[in-house]
């Protein structure tokens, strides 16, 4: 093996065969516990690599890049979403930062759907009904929820999973509605069958279902806030499979605490794994714990991925996906 290969520090578990191929490739240090590291173990990680792949778990931020030194050059993040890495302060120290689009979009198209559904037709309560063993036969208006056909679904983020998602909601018999920074062209509305709105609040008052498919940036932290709240039908739901910090939780909690809205499907919440303890005491709240691309073929594209960028960074090539701040 060549002692030329790049130093490779892996903060968490990877699936077998990724942890492998890094293993034939690079000088690498795996993470045998698969435990969320500290700000300190991060540092010292990254002052002794030449390549560090964090997840959305680990933060790091300008004066932790400082404190590293020079050794880090590249940045190889496992996940899409960029937000808990200072692209631009890495930027400005020469570090490469990459990351691994596109290879989720269905599956976090699905478990979009699939929160919808679970939500709507009150699927949770069921199980819980079930498990407890109270359940005495059919009953004509037990567990009535909302039939999904021909309601109206607003897409707040129409990127590529926002595309999936509208693909597989008018399978379903919904009318596809959604608000962007950019309006899209109009042979992809064609496509997506899909209404554009250029006021959030407007769109908001008209669905009956939002989903959240959004980046979380300085623009759109809570951009569900109480106010936007207020504008939907008491009849409709919410659901997020991008960025917790774009809905106000507190605000979310008690709308739906005073009905305000019917119910929401969370995959992601604002602080992290710190979930607002109100929200599990809802009936008419689905919570997952960050489930969206948890498939096996995912997280092993994912993967592909992270071994695609090191690669070519090794072989003094630009990676194929790398983040710049003028994408951010």
């Amino acid at each position: 093996m060549s002692d030329n290969r790049p130093k490779v520090f892996v903060t968490r578990r990877l699936p077998d065969a990724v942890e492998a191929r890094m293993g034939e490739l690079f000088d690498v240090r795996l993470s045998a516990a698969d435990e969320k590291l500290s700000r300190d173990q991060l540092i010292d990680a990254m002052r002794e690599a030449d390549v560090i792949v964090p997840c959305v778990t680990d933060k790091i931020d300008a004066e932790m890049l400082d404190a590293a030194g020079g050794r880090l050059k590249l940045i190889a993040n496992y996940g899409a979403g960029v937000d808990h890495i200072d692209v631009v302060g890495a930027h400005k120290r020469g570090v490469l930062v990459s990351n691994t689009p596109g290879v989720m979009t269905e599956d976090t198209a699905d478990m979009a759907i699939g929160l919808v559904l679970a939500v709507t037709r009150r699927m949770p309560e069921g199980l819980k009904f079930m498990q407890s063993g109270a359940w005495e036969g059919w009953a004509p208006t037990a567990f009535m929820g909302q039939r999904i056909g021909g309601k109206a679904l607003g897409i707040l983020g129409m990127g590529r999973i926002g595309r999936a998602l509208a693909r597989r909601a008018t399978a379903f018999g919904m009318s596809v509605h959604y608000h962007n920074r950019t309006r899209l062209h109009p042979s992809t509305e064609k496509e997506n069958s899909a209404q554009w709105w250029d006021s959030l609040d407007q769109m908001l008052a008209n669905v009956d279902v939002l989903s959240i498919n959004c980046p979380h940036t300085p623009a759109t932290f809570h951009l569900i806030n109480e106010r936007r709240l207020k504008l939907m039908k008491p009849t409709s739901v919410i659901v997020n499979t991008s960025r917790g910090e774009v809905i106000d939780e507190n605000a979310l909690t008690r709308a739906l605490r005073r009905e305000e809205i019917a119910g929401a499907g969370l995959d992601v919440f604002e602080h992290g794994s710190q979930v607002n303890p109100r929200l599990r005491e809802l009936p008419n709240v689905v919570l997952l714990p960050h489930m969206g691309s948890a498939t096996v073929e995912g997280r092993i594209e994912m993967g592909e991925k992270v071994l695609l960028n090191i690669y070519a960074f090794a072989d003094g090539h630009r990676p194929p996906d790398m983040v710049v701040p003028d994408m951010i």
